[in-house]
């Protein structure tokens, strides 16, 4: 087993894991992000088990040592498994979060102090500007959020679209894919806020979207969206 590396946009590159014995016959990917930049951020730092996979991929693109930023959607095995691996394999790097998500995990579980970021803040601004926001709840997990690339438009959605199966990049339609993956897990935290919180991302008209379980979509992400929005305000309408 090996991590594949495909680059989605100049510089940024999915590095993905697939597993086909998480629900056969389609299988689940795993997959982590590298922006390249004068200070390069890894977003998912991924399973314990899978650090040898996603460390042998980000050296063959760069020296571990250059790495300076690791972020994640939420506190989870698949997203920070690793975590204080890849920070002793990189000394100048920082776990990088939102105010939740420190406070309440990782300046314990963290080996060294992360960096806490404000909903809506610039991470780095080099040649990639990188910025975070808060999704508390969405999908799961109080102290989970995303980040942003603004130059290239890509949004990486953590656990948002979920689905099956080992494609790497698709300009179809990915929310069908999404729903049924849904209905398999029942993963997302559903409440009032979910639908408003993923239209505020829609709002960022990204042209990108960067699964974390699932395939890259390129497109017209604001749309995919406000649809998977559509629909989880239509799942609140539902009896229980």
């Amino acid at each position: 087993m090996s991590a594949q590396t495909t680059e989605i946009a100049d510089g940024i590159f999915r590095l993905s894991v697939f597993v086909p014995d998480i629900e056969p016959p389609a299988g689940f990917t795993f997959n982590s992000f590298l922006i390249l930049d004068d200070e390069p951020l890894l977003f998912h730092a991924g399973q314990r088990s899978m650090f040898p996979l996603f460390s042998a991929a980000v050296e063959a693109l760069m020296p571990l040592d250059r790495l300076r930023w690791l972020s994640f959607g939420h506190v989870e095995a698949d997203e920070c498994g690793a975590m204080n691996l890849w920070l002793q394999a990189a000394p100048h790097a920082q776990v990088v979060h939102g105010e939740t998500a420190c406070s309440i995990s990782l300046n314990d579980l963290a080996d060294r102090a992360p960096r806490v970021v404000q909903d809506g803040e610039l991470i780095t601004a080099g040649r990639r500007r990188i910025r975070y926001f808060d999704t508390p709840h969405v999908p799961h997990a109080w102290e989970s959020g995303v980040i942003f690339e603004e130059t290239s438009a890509t949004l990486f959605c953590g656990d948002l679209f979920t689905q099956f199966g080992s494609r790497e990049m698709t300009r179809d339609d990915i929310v069908a894919a999404a729903i049924a993956a849904e209905d398999a897990f029942h993963a997302t935290s559903l409440g009032l806020a979910t639908a408003p919180t993923i239209r505020r991302l829609a709002d960022l008209q990204p042209r990108t979207l960067a699964l974390m379980h699932g395939p890259t979509f390129q497109g017209d992400g604001a749309h995919a969206l406000r649809r998977l929005a559509d629909y989880f305000e239509e799942m609140l309408r539902q009896p229980a």
